[in-house]
């Protein structure tokens, strides 16, 4: 191949978890190309994954779901950047035949997306597989621009601590971590992913009661259910429970003091994705997502699911947002326990 590519754009839209997802596609084409600048154009909310990898040398904020106007606006200037950025490559998710146009007017030579029906204006089309592992499906963007030979590729995020990184007195090895929330937004939406707190306060628990440091992590978004759970006075009181919600300074920070944990129980959330890149040992909570999209076979990962409920994975092949009853969170807590 005698490409030789020195500035690419890399256009992911999404939470921080799909941007998680979209790093193995990155890391193998930063394999291929060492010497290649990476900008990742993403969602502002996404822009903490600078914080995670060495491996985006600079980041554009786009505000695509932007009202009316403006979202084309944000567009267009998304497009200048890109044409005042004398990029030699650029690599695009998304399934929209809108993305094609896109990649076209940035005048950027090469061209990488999903086959749409505007595919004759890219210079590399892919074919959209859905149904796999979502780390694999964006990995496939990637793909006209390797050897054969570089194509078999683990495309699992891989994350590291900070080698200088030195954890809080109580945070060393061994500890179980916990993440009981999801993100605010997707709750606005009506996308419920998480069980309530009642669950989750007995799985804290059942882990304390098998002799374990638990360790309860949080941010902004989890400040209500996090709240219901340190009403319980046998956990506050528990000295192997460590409260430390609204401590990690950063990204970064819980992914350096996450690296220490044995376990995190969460649900489908942006800390299952760090987890999962840190290749420590992980029980989910699986609810009305996917998990074959969202999580690798690993034997390392344990997911919990109901398994009473026979319509489930719904979001998103039937469904934009929970059914009314959202049965498929009435998980088993003993089945989590079983899986630590």
């Amino acid at each position: 191949m005698t490409d030789n590519f020195k500035n690419a754009l890399f256009i992911n839209y999404g939470g921080l978890g799909d941007e998680i997802l979209f790093l193995p596609a990155i890391e193998n084409f930063k394999k291929k190309y060492p010497d290649c600048r990476i900008t990742l154009a993403l969602e502002g909310r996404a822009k903490g994954i600078k914080q995670l990898t060495p491996l985006i040398d600079e980041i554009i904020e786009v505000d695509i779901k932007a009202k009316g106007i403006k979202k084309y606006l944000n567009v267009l200037g998304l497009i200048k950047q890109a044409r005042a950025g004398k990029f030699d490559v650029v690599i695009s998710s998304g399934k929209s035949p809108l993305v094609a146009i896109i990649l076209f007017l940035t005048g950027i030579k090469r061209r990488s997306g999903y086959f749409s029906r505007m595919a004759f204006l890219l210079t590399d089309g892919v074919e959209l597989d859905e149904n796999q592992y979502a780390g694999a499906m964006y990995h496939d963007l990637v793909l006209p621009f390797l050897d054969e030979d570089e194509m078999d590729f683990d495309c699992v995020p891989h994350l590291t601590a900070d080698a200088e990184f030195n954890p809080p007195c109580g945070l060393e090895k061994g500890f179980i971590a916990l993440h009981p929330g999801v993100s605010k937004m997707s709750i606005d939406k009506g996308i419920f992913k998480c069980p309530d707190a009642a669950f989750w306060v007995d799985i804290i628990k059942g882990v304390l009661n098998k002799g374990k440091k638990v360790v309860l992590f949080g941010g902004p978004d989890d400040k209500d259910i996090i709240e219901k759970i340190l009403e319980c006075d046998e956990i506050k009181d528990n000295p192997l429970f460590i409260n430390y919600y609204g401590k990690t300074k950063n990204l970064r920070d819980l992914k350096n003091i996450m690296a220490n944990a044995d376990t995190l129980i969460c649900a489908d959330s942006a800390p299952l994705h760090i987890a999962i890149g840190l290749n420590i040992n992980v029980a989910a909570i699986f609810g009305p997502t996917n998990e074959k999209k969202l999580v690798p076979e690993r034997d390392n990962i344990k997911v919990i699911v109901n398994k009473k409920i026979d319509c489930r994975p719904c979001l998103w092949h039937k469904r934009t947002v929970n059914c009314n009853q959202s049965n498929c969170l009435n998980i088993d807590v003993n089945d989590v326990l079983e899986n630590i």
